[in-house]
């Protein structure tokens, strides 16, 4: 079993950028700068045999390369559930269409439908049980994130694994955009 998510990485300048935020919530488990991205869709765990699949469907994608933006922040779960906090992504139809575009390509591949709404964002701390107003504070301080455009030219099939650090991701195949 390998687990599985396209996603589209954020470039180095642009997380150089992120990391100055990176902090104000005790106990926050921040990101590495080579683990940002915008996930496309998570595949989860699968058969090799099924991921050879994946992958044949992903290169039939054709997409243009277009600019995206970070702008915002947030968090995912509510009070003392809150798991994580996260940049936002500006609002892109390329993106969202690329994304469907996974999503329709892990189907054709034999995989499971992705149930919940897609909110393209940036992964920058997960938290467990954080103090709501911390959490408060550091989105108040941070809610006027945005970032220079920067290109997408392509998109990258990943394998996850756990570590003791957290979540380790690396990049198995890229696939261009036009």
């Amino acid at each position: 079993m390998i687990r599985l998510f396209t996603a589209v990485a954020i470039p180095a300048e642009v997380a150089e950028h992120l990391l100055p935020r990176q902090h104000g919530i005790d106990g926050a488990r921040w990101r590495l700068p080579e683990a940002f991205h915008v996930t496309l869709k998570f595949i989860g765990d699968v058969q090799e045999t099924e991921a050879a699949d994946l992958d044949a469907e992903l290169a039939t994608i054709e997409a243009p390369a277009f600019d995206l933006e970070l702008a915002g922040v947030g968090h995912f779960g509510e009070g003392a559930e809150i798991h994580a906090v996260w940049a936002g992504v500006a609002e892109n139809p390329d993106l969202r269409r690329l994304a469907k575009a996974n999503e329709a390509a892990a189907r054709r591949a034999g995989l499971k439908p992705e149930t919940r709404v897609y909110t393209p964002h940036v992964t920058l701390a997960y938290l467990k049980r954080p103090a709501v107003p911390e959490v408060a504070a550091w989105i108040q301080a941070n809610n006027l994130l945005h970032s220079p455009p920067f290109r997408v030219d392509c998109f990258g099939l990943y394998s996850s694994w756990r570590t003791s650090e957290g979540s380790a991701y690396r990049l198995e195949r890229d696939y261009p955009l036009e």
